[in-house]
């Protein structure tokens, strides 16, 4: 299936949110629970922004959703390149969600300390009183967004975490930015239910093509590392970024 090209940004991030609310539903219906993995970046945030707009806060069943992070920047949570803080901002702090259905990243301690904490905390949610059991999550719904260099969550080109085959949850550092950070593996977003690509701008158009059209090459484009196996993968693109296609 090819990419949904929508005409600009904002209908982009209204369309995303109709899909994440029939899905939240679905799967309310199916399991009693929603689990929804968030990302950084500008154009998730005009979606998070939708979503606590009246339109969609009320036909969220707030109370049954879980929210988690593909990744977090080393950093406090008030700290304005946190991507907890930044979802805080646009939604979280603005529907009824109960802080239990919060789950951040602790940004704020020792990196591979709060990759450890986050792996534990998704074991114990996922698998209550048997947290040592080899399997991963199966997360309902990951909303990613892609770098203009392909990286996607915090696996940047060449990263080690691109072929980590245990660990759900690593830290590394990148060398290009000079900082830490805390990403889920592509197992594990492999392992979802859905996985969302949210994607605009001119400046991503021609990393877009070669993720889309160009040869495998996950070490140098990350995001092309995500395919869910028995998942569906969705591209949602504005014309901007797909005008290359």
């Amino acid at each position: 299936m090819g990419p949904e090209i929508h005409a600009d940004a904002d209908v982009l991030a209204r369309q995303a949110a109709q899909r994440l609310a029939e899905l939240s539903g679905e799967a309310i219906r199916s399991s009693g629970c929603f689990t929804l993995v968030l990302s950084g970046g500008s154009t998730p945030n005009r979606l998070y922004e939708r979503l606590a707009d009246a339109e969609f806060s009320r036909k969220l069943d707030w109370g049954s959703i879980h929210i988690f992070w593909c990744d977090e920047r080393c950093v406090p949570p008030d700290h304005p390149d946190s991507n907890y803080g930044m979802a805080f901002k646009s939604f979280i702090d603005r529907v009824p969600l109960p802080p239990r259905n919060v789950h951040r990243i602790r940004g704020e301690i020792k990196p591979r300390v709060a990759a450890t904490a986050y792996e534990k905390k998704l074991r114990t949610f996922f698998f209550p009183g048997h947290a040592d059991l080899p399997g991963v999550p199966g997360f309902d719904l990951i909303l990613l967004g892609m770098g203009e260099d392909g990286h996607t969550a915090s696996l940047f080109p060449k990263a080690v975490a691109l072929h980590e085959q245990k660990r759900w949850v690593v830290a590394h550092h990148v060398k290009e930015l000079e900082s830490w950070r805390v990403t889920l593996t592509p197992r594990v977003i492999n392992a979802a239910h859905d996985v969302f690509f949210l994607v605009t701008g001119p400046e991503k158009a021609g990393c877009l093509k070669e993720v889309l059209q160009g040869p495998y090459r996950p070490d140098e484009l990350p995001a092309q590392a995500i395919c869910p196996a028995s998942g569906r993968l969705k591209w949602m693109i504005d014309a901007e970024a797909a005008h290359l296609l």
